[in-house]
Protein backbone atom coordinates (compact mmCIF):
# COMPACT_ATOMS: atom_id res chain seq x y z
CA UNK A 1 0.00 0.00 0.00
CA UNK A 2 1.07 3.22 -0.92
CA UNK A 3 0.39 6.05 1.12
CA UNK A 4 0.74 9.65 0.42
CA UNK A 5 1.67 11.77 3.58
CA UNK A 6 1.31 15.82 4.05
CA UNK A 7 4.35 17.06 6.23
CA UNK A 8 6.20 13.79 7.47
CA UNK A 9 8.16 15.94 10.16
CA UNK A 10 5.81 18.37 11.76
CA UNK A 11 4.46 19.22 14.14
CA UNK A 12 7.21 17.55 16.67
CA UNK A 13 5.17 14.03 16.86
CA UNK A 14 4.20 13.24 13.31
CA UNK A 15 7.14 11.34 12.40
CA UNK A 16 6.32 8.72 14.96
CA UNK A 17 2.84 8.40 13.06
CA UNK A 18 5.15 8.48 10.01
CA UNK A 19 6.62 5.12 11.42
CA UNK A 20 3.75 3.77 12.43
CA UNK A 21 2.68 3.63 8.53
CA UNK A 22 6.20 2.10 7.77
CA UNK A 23 5.50 -0.65 10.54
CA UNK A 24 1.92 -1.81 9.61
CA UNK A 25 3.73 -2.24 5.72
CA UNK A 26 3.06 1.05 3.79
CA UNK A 27 5.28 3.23 1.81
CA UNK A 28 5.02 6.44 2.49
CA UNK A 29 5.84 8.85 0.08
CA UNK A 30 6.38 12.27 1.94
CA UNK A 31 5.19 15.79 0.82
CA UNK A 32 7.02 19.01 2.21
CA UNK A 33 8.36 22.56 1.25
CA UNK A 34 11.91 21.49 2.79
CA UNK A 35 15.09 19.84 0.96
CA UNK A 36 14.56 15.78 2.10
CA UNK A 37 17.90 16.81 3.68
CA UNK A 38 16.48 18.53 6.54
CA UNK A 39 14.00 15.97 7.78
CA UNK A 40 14.41 14.12 10.70
CA UNK A 41 16.69 11.19 10.62
CA UNK A 42 13.45 9.11 11.58
CA UNK A 43 10.99 10.59 9.03
CA UNK A 44 14.07 9.87 6.50
CA UNK A 45 14.72 6.40 7.65
CA UNK A 46 10.57 5.50 6.99
CA UNK A 47 9.91 7.22 3.94
CA UNK A 48 10.15 5.12 0.97
CA UNK A 49 10.43 8.89 -1.03
CA UNK A 50 9.47 11.97 -1.36
CA UNK A 51 8.43 15.45 -2.91
CA UNK A 52 9.34 18.45 -2.37
CA UNK A 53 6.89 21.27 -2.93
CA UNK A 54 7.44 25.40 -3.13
CA UNK A 55 4.84 26.56 -0.57
CA UNK A 56 2.39 25.19 1.12
CA UNK A 57 0.33 28.19 0.23
CA UNK A 58 -0.37 27.57 -2.90
CA UNK A 59 -2.70 24.36 -3.51
CA UNK A 60 -2.90 24.67 -6.98
CA UNK A 61 0.59 24.43 -6.99
CA UNK A 62 0.97 21.53 -4.50
CA UNK A 63 -1.72 19.54 -6.62
CA UNK A 64 -0.04 20.09 -9.46
CA UNK A 65 3.12 19.61 -8.30
CA UNK A 66 2.29 15.81 -6.72
CA UNK A 67 0.59 14.57 -9.46
CA UNK A 68 3.10 15.59 -12.18
CA UNK A 69 6.15 14.46 -9.79
CA UNK A 70 3.98 11.03 -8.96
CA UNK A 71 2.78 10.35 -12.38
CA UNK A 72 2.27 6.54 -13.14
CA UNK A 73 2.27 5.56 -9.45
CA UNK A 74 -0.47 4.10 -7.92
CA UNK A 75 -1.39 5.93 -4.57
CA UNK A 76 -3.53 4.23 -2.03
CA UNK A 77 -4.33 6.82 0.60
CA UNK A 78 -3.38 10.55 1.46
CA UNK A 79 -3.02 11.23 4.77
CA UNK A 80 -2.07 14.03 6.93
CA UNK A 81 -2.29 15.05 10.80
CA UNK A 82 -1.27 18.49 10.64
CA UNK A 83 -4.44 20.80 10.74
CA UNK A 84 -3.77 23.55 8.07
CA UNK A 85 -2.96 20.63 5.92
CA UNK A 86 -6.74 18.53 5.93
CA UNK A 87 -8.11 20.72 2.83
CA UNK A 88 -5.20 20.04 0.77
CA UNK A 89 -5.11 16.85 1.55
CA UNK A 90 -8.91 16.57 0.67
CA UNK A 91 -8.39 18.07 -2.88
CA UNK A 92 -5.25 15.30 -3.09
CA UNK A 93 -7.36 12.76 -2.33
CA UNK A 94 -10.36 13.71 -5.29
CA UNK A 95 -7.36 14.47 -7.70
CA UNK A 96 -6.34 11.13 -7.50
CA UNK A 97 -9.12 8.95 -6.67
CA UNK A 98 -8.01 7.66 -3.58
CA UNK A 99 -10.84 7.15 -0.26
CA UNK A 100 -11.08 9.35 2.75
CA UNK A 101 -12.32 12.75 3.91
CA UNK A 102 -13.62 14.94 0.59
CA UNK A 103 -13.68 18.44 0.23
CA UNK A 104 -17.15 18.68 1.82
CA UNK A 105 -16.82 16.20 4.38
CA UNK A 106 -13.45 18.13 5.73
CA UNK A 107 -14.86 21.90 5.41
CA UNK A 108 -16.77 21.23 8.49
CA UNK A 109 -13.98 20.39 10.55
CA UNK A 110 -12.25 23.36 9.33
CA UNK A 111 -15.28 25.58 9.43
CA UNK A 112 -16.51 25.99 13.14
CA UNK A 113 -20.16 27.36 11.93
CA UNK A 114 -20.62 24.27 9.03
CA UNK A 115 -19.24 22.44 12.63
CA UNK A 116 -21.93 23.21 14.92
CA UNK A 117 -24.61 23.04 12.33
CA UNK A 118 -24.08 19.08 11.64
CA UNK A 119 -23.68 18.61 15.55
CA UNK A 120 -26.96 21.17 16.02
CA UNK A 121 -28.61 19.10 13.68
CA UNK A 122 -27.61 16.00 15.41
CA UNK A 123 -29.76 17.35 18.46
CA UNK A 124 -26.37 17.53 20.52
CA UNK A 125 -26.00 21.04 22.46
CA UNK A 126 -23.47 23.48 21.25
CA UNK A 127 -22.73 27.30 22.35
CA UNK A 128 -25.11 29.94 20.93
CA UNK A 129 -22.38 31.50 18.14
CA UNK A 130 -22.81 33.93 15.66
CA UNK A 131 -19.57 33.79 12.32
CA UNK A 132 -18.40 37.10 11.91
CA UNK A 133 -15.96 39.07 9.55
CA UNK A 134 -15.77 42.53 10.54
CA UNK A 135 -15.37 44.41 14.16
CA UNK A 136 -18.94 45.85 13.52
CA UNK A 137 -20.42 42.09 13.25
CA UNK A 138 -18.47 41.22 16.29
CA UNK A 139 -19.52 44.20 18.69
CA UNK A 140 -23.15 43.17 17.19
CA UNK A 141 -22.64 39.10 18.05
CA UNK A 142 -21.51 39.76 21.75
CA UNK A 143 -24.22 42.05 22.17
CA UNK A 144 -26.96 39.21 21.03
CA UNK A 145 -25.39 36.46 23.11
CA UNK A 146 -24.64 38.21 26.34
CA UNK A 147 -21.29 38.71 27.84
CA UNK A 148 -19.00 36.95 28.74
CA UNK A 149 -18.34 35.13 25.24
CA UNK A 150 -15.55 33.54 23.75
CA UNK A 151 -14.00 34.70 20.32
CA UNK A 152 -11.94 32.71 18.47
CA UNK A 153 -10.51 31.98 14.72
CA UNK A 154 -13.10 29.96 12.09
CA UNK A 155 -10.12 27.84 10.65
CA UNK A 156 -8.53 27.95 14.16
CA UNK A 157 -7.02 24.97 15.91
CA UNK A 158 -6.65 24.72 19.93
CA UNK A 159 -6.80 27.96 21.84
CA UNK A 160 -4.11 29.99 19.70
CA UNK A 161 -5.75 33.32 19.17
CA UNK A 162 -8.88 32.64 21.12
CA UNK A 163 -10.10 35.15 23.81
CA UNK A 164 -12.52 35.14 26.94
CA UNK A 165 -14.59 38.51 26.43
CA UNK A 166 -15.99 40.25 30.20
CA UNK A 167 -16.58 43.37 29.02
CA UNK A 168 -16.59 45.84 25.60
CA UNK A 169 -13.11 46.94 26.85
CA UNK A 170 -12.24 43.55 26.76
CA UNK A 171 -13.62 42.79 23.14
CA UNK A 172 -12.00 45.90 21.93
CA UNK A 173 -8.68 44.83 22.69
CA UNK A 174 -9.03 41.37 21.55
CA UNK A 175 -9.82 42.94 18.36
CA UNK A 176 -6.94 45.13 18.19
CA UNK A 177 -5.23 41.79 18.48
CA UNK A 178 -7.46 39.68 15.38
CA UNK A 179 -6.49 42.14 12.78
CA UNK A 180 -4.95 38.71 11.07
CA UNK A 181 -8.11 36.75 11.48
CA UNK A 182 -10.20 36.92 8.17
CA UNK A 183 -13.34 35.32 10.14
CA UNK A 184 -14.25 34.54 13.93
CA UNK A 185 -17.22 32.96 15.77
CA UNK A 186 -18.30 34.77 19.07
CA UNK A 187 -20.00 32.16 21.30
CA UNK A 188 -21.53 31.89 24.43
CA UNK A 189 -19.06 31.60 27.13
CA UNK A 190 -19.83 27.75 28.70
CA UNK A 191 -18.14 27.85 32.63
CA UNK A 192 -17.23 24.36 33.40
CA UNK A 193 -15.23 21.85 33.12
CA UNK A 194 -13.31 20.81 30.11
CA UNK A 195 -12.69 17.76 28.50
CA UNK A 196 -11.36 16.10 25.05
CA UNK A 197 -13.35 13.07 23.72
CA UNK A 198 -10.34 11.27 21.45
CA UNK A 199 -11.08 8.73 18.92
CA UNK A 200 -9.36 6.56 16.65
CA UNK A 201 -12.21 5.14 14.04
CA UNK A 202 -11.16 1.50 11.96
CA UNK A 203 -13.75 0.86 9.18
CA UNK A 204 -16.35 3.01 10.34
CA UNK A 205 -16.50 2.27 14.09
CA UNK A 206 -14.70 3.53 17.26
CA UNK A 207 -12.08 1.14 18.06
CA UNK A 208 -10.37 3.28 20.39
CA UNK A 209 -11.51 6.41 22.56
CA UNK A 210 -10.31 8.36 25.65
CA UNK A 211 -11.23 11.47 27.78
CA UNK A 212 -8.58 13.74 29.08
CA UNK A 213 -9.30 16.62 31.40
CA UNK A 214 -7.49 20.18 31.39
CA UNK A 215 -7.03 21.47 34.67
CA UNK A 216 -7.39 24.18 34.96
CA UNK A 217 -8.74 25.11 31.54
CA UNK A 218 -6.27 26.10 28.27
CA UNK A 219 -7.81 29.89 28.34
CA UNK A 220 -6.53 30.09 31.80
CA UNK A 221 -3.59 28.42 31.86
CA UNK A 222 -2.38 29.99 28.64
CA UNK A 223 -2.86 34.26 30.77
CA UNK A 224 -1.11 32.91 33.80
CA UNK A 225 2.71 32.48 33.65
CA UNK A 226 3.23 30.72 37.49
CA UNK A 227 0.07 28.14 36.46
CA UNK A 228 1.89 24.47 35.70
CA UNK A 229 -0.91 23.65 33.47
CA UNK A 230 -1.95 20.03 33.76
CA UNK A 231 -3.80 17.11 31.74
CA UNK A 232 -5.49 14.07 33.13
CA UNK A 233 -5.77 11.08 30.78
CA UNK A 234 -8.98 9.35 32.58
CA UNK A 235 -9.09 5.69 33.20
CA UNK A 236 -12.21 5.29 33.95
CA UNK A 237 -14.63 5.76 30.86
CA UNK A 238 -17.91 4.90 33.10
CA UNK A 239 -17.40 7.46 35.89
CA UNK A 240 -20.85 9.43 35.97
CA UNK A 241 -18.62 12.64 36.27
CA UNK A 242 -17.34 11.82 32.38
CA UNK A 243 -19.99 9.43 30.76
CA UNK A 244 -22.60 12.42 29.35
CA UNK A 245 -19.18 13.40 27.94
CA UNK A 246 -18.50 10.11 26.25
CA UNK A 247 -21.99 9.76 25.10
CA UNK A 248 -21.95 12.96 23.04
CA UNK A 249 -18.83 12.00 21.78
CA UNK A 250 -20.07 8.73 20.71
CA UNK A 251 -22.81 10.67 18.96
CA UNK A 252 -20.55 13.24 17.47
CA UNK A 253 -18.47 11.00 15.35
CA UNK A 254 -21.52 9.56 13.29
CA UNK A 255 -22.88 13.43 12.54
CA UNK A 256 -19.29 14.48 11.11
CA UNK A 257 -19.07 11.70 8.77
CA UNK A 258 -15.98 10.19 10.32
CA UNK A 259 -14.96 6.52 9.06
CA UNK A 260 -11.07 5.99 9.98
CA UNK A 261 -8.48 7.88 11.22
CA UNK A 262 -8.28 9.69 14.46
CA UNK A 263 -10.51 12.65 15.92
CA UNK A 264 -9.27 15.16 18.60
CA UNK A 265 -12.89 16.68 20.24
CA UNK A 266 -13.34 18.81 23.29
CA UNK A 267 -16.22 19.55 25.14
CA UNK A 268 -17.53 21.20 28.83
CA UNK A 269 -19.36 19.76 31.92
CA UNK A 270 -21.18 22.56 33.66
CA UNK A 271 -21.67 23.10 37.12
CA UNK A 272 -25.24 21.55 36.72
CA UNK A 273 -23.51 18.82 35.04
CA UNK A 274 -25.37 19.45 31.59
CA UNK A 275 -22.12 18.38 28.54
CA UNK A 276 -22.06 21.00 25.83
CA UNK A 277 -19.93 19.94 22.37
CA UNK A 278 -16.88 22.78 21.95
CA UNK A 279 -15.35 21.65 18.63
CA UNK A 280 -13.62 18.70 16.67
CA UNK A 281 -10.51 17.96 14.43
CA UNK A 282 -10.04 15.24 12.19
CA UNK A 283 -6.52 14.46 13.46
CA UNK A 284 -4.86 13.26 16.37
CA UNK A 285 -4.39 15.78 19.72
CA UNK A 286 -1.48 18.55 19.98
CA UNK A 287 0.57 18.53 23.20
CA UNK A 288 1.61 15.03 24.07
CA UNK A 289 -1.70 13.67 24.05
CA UNK A 290 -1.19 10.50 22.24
CA UNK A 291 1.96 9.63 24.72
CA UNK A 292 -0.84 10.05 27.31
CA UNK A 293 -3.37 7.60 25.66
CA UNK A 294 -0.27 5.02 25.06
CA UNK A 295 0.66 5.55 29.23
CA UNK A 296 -2.87 4.85 29.78
CA UNK A 297 -3.63 1.28 28.00
CA UNK A 298 0.16 0.03 27.31
CA UNK A 299 -0.54 0.56 23.94
CA UNK A 300 0.49 2.17 20.93
CA UNK A 301 -1.89 4.20 18.73
CA UNK A 302 0.82 5.83 16.45
CA UNK A 303 1.07 2.03 14.96
CA UNK A 304 -3.03 1.40 15.37
CA UNK A 305 -3.95 4.82 13.35
CA UNK A 306 -1.82 3.79 10.99
CA UNK A 307 -3.42 -0.16 10.39
CA UNK A 308 -6.82 1.88 10.89
CA UNK A 309 -6.26 4.18 7.92
CA UNK A 310 -4.35 1.44 6.03
CA UNK A 311 -6.83 -1.53 6.88
CA UNK A 312 -9.30 -0.28 8.29
CA UNK A 313 -9.06 -3.22 11.23
CA UNK A 314 -7.41 -2.05 15.08
CA UNK A 315 -5.18 -4.69 16.78
CA UNK A 316 -3.56 -2.98 19.45
CA UNK A 317 -4.60 -3.08 23.15
CA UNK A 318 -7.53 -0.94 24.31
CA UNK A 319 -7.92 -2.14 28.13
CA UNK A 320 -7.24 0.91 30.42
CA UNK A 321 -5.28 0.70 32.76
CA UNK A 322 -4.64 3.70 34.22
CA UNK A 323 -5.55 7.02 34.85
CA UNK A 324 -2.27 9.93 33.75
CA UNK A 325 -1.41 12.85 34.05
CA UNK A 326 1.01 15.34 32.63
CA UNK A 327 2.39 18.53 34.19
CA UNK A 328 4.33 20.96 32.19
CA UNK A 329 6.33 23.37 33.79
CA UNK A 330 7.56 26.95 32.89
CA UNK A 331 10.82 28.46 34.84
CA UNK A 332 10.74 30.75 37.01
CA UNK A 333 13.16 34.16 35.77
CA UNK A 334 14.96 34.73 32.59
CA UNK A 335 17.85 33.66 30.65
CA UNK A 336 19.06 30.15 31.39
CA UNK A 337 18.05 27.54 33.65
CA UNK A 338 20.06 27.56 36.50
CA UNK A 339 18.84 24.53 38.65
CA UNK A 340 15.69 22.62 39.15
CA UNK A 341 14.44 22.24 42.40
CA UNK A 342 12.06 18.83 43.36
CA UNK A 343 12.87 16.28 41.03
CA UNK A 344 15.18 14.52 43.82
CA UNK A 345 11.95 14.16 45.92
CA UNK A 346 9.80 13.72 43.55
CA UNK A 347 11.68 10.34 42.11
CA UNK A 348 11.94 8.96 45.84
CA UNK A 349 8.54 9.18 46.92
CA UNK A 350 6.74 8.08 43.66
CA UNK A 351 9.66 7.15 41.19
CA UNK A 352 7.85 3.76 40.31
CA UNK A 353 4.70 5.84 39.04
CA UNK A 354 6.47 8.67 37.00
CA UNK A 355 7.05 7.35 33.16
CA UNK A 356 8.24 10.54 31.41
CA UNK A 357 10.58 13.58 33.07
CA UNK A 358 10.97 15.63 29.36
CA UNK A 359 12.10 19.31 30.77
CA UNK A 360 14.73 21.54 29.19
CA UNK A 361 18.55 20.95 30.58
CA UNK A 362 20.25 23.19 32.76
CA UNK A 363 22.27 25.69 30.46
CA UNK A 364 19.40 26.02 28.13
CA UNK A 365 17.39 29.24 27.24
CA UNK A 366 13.76 28.96 29.02
CA UNK A 367 11.49 29.35 26.18
CA UNK A 368 8.81 32.02 25.76
CA UNK A 369 5.65 30.33 27.84
CA UNK A 370 3.15 32.49 25.77
CA UNK A 371 4.10 30.88 22.49
CA UNK A 372 4.55 27.05 23.61
CA UNK A 373 2.00 25.19 24.03
CA UNK A 374 4.46 22.80 26.35
CA UNK A 375 6.55 25.56 27.88
CA UNK A 376 9.97 24.27 29.63
CA UNK A 377 8.70 20.91 29.49
CA UNK A 378 6.64 18.57 31.19
CA UNK A 379 6.86 15.78 33.63
CA UNK A 380 3.86 12.71 33.27
CA UNK A 381 2.91 10.14 36.07
CA UNK A 382 0.25 7.20 35.80
CA UNK A 383 -1.31 5.40 38.71
CA UNK A 384 -4.79 3.07 38.78
CA UNK A 385 -6.30 5.01 41.06
CA UNK A 386 -7.53 8.38 40.02
CA UNK A 387 -7.24 10.36 42.96
CA UNK A 388 -3.62 9.36 43.40
CA UNK A 389 -2.95 10.33 39.88
CA UNK A 390 -4.13 13.53 40.30
CA UNK A 391 -2.34 14.04 44.30
CA UNK A 392 1.10 13.57 42.61
CA UNK A 393 0.06 15.74 39.67
CA UNK A 394 -0.60 18.46 42.00
CA UNK A 395 2.23 17.24 44.18
CA UNK A 396 5.04 18.10 41.06
CA UNK A 397 2.75 21.02 40.13
CA UNK A 398 3.56 22.74 43.45
CA UNK A 399 7.34 21.55 44.13
CA UNK A 400 8.83 21.20 40.80
CA UNK A 401 10.31 24.49 39.81
CA UNK A 402 12.76 25.20 37.15
CA UNK A 403 15.04 27.80 38.02
CA UNK A 404 16.49 30.90 35.39
CA UNK A 405 19.30 33.31 36.22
Amino acid sequence: MDVLFLSPHYPDDIPLFVSGLAAVGARVIGVGDQHVDALPERSKRDLAAYVQIGSWADEDAVVATVRRQLSGRNLDRVETLWEPMMLLAARLREAIGVPGLTVQQTVPFRDKGEMKKLVEDAGLRTPRSIVTTTRAGCRDAAERIGFPVIIKPISGAGSMDTFRIEDDADLETALAQLGHVAEVSVEEFISGDEFTYDTICAGGRIAFENVCEYRPNPLIGKQVEWISPQVIAWRDLADPFIADGVALGRAVIPAMGVHSGFTHMEWYRTESGEVVFGEIGARSPGGRLTDLMNYACDTDLYTGWAEAVCHGTFSQPTERRYNVAQVIKRAQGEGAITHIDGLGHMMATMGDHVVNVDLLPLGHQRRDWRATVLSDGLIVVRHPDFDEAVAMADWIAANVHLHCG
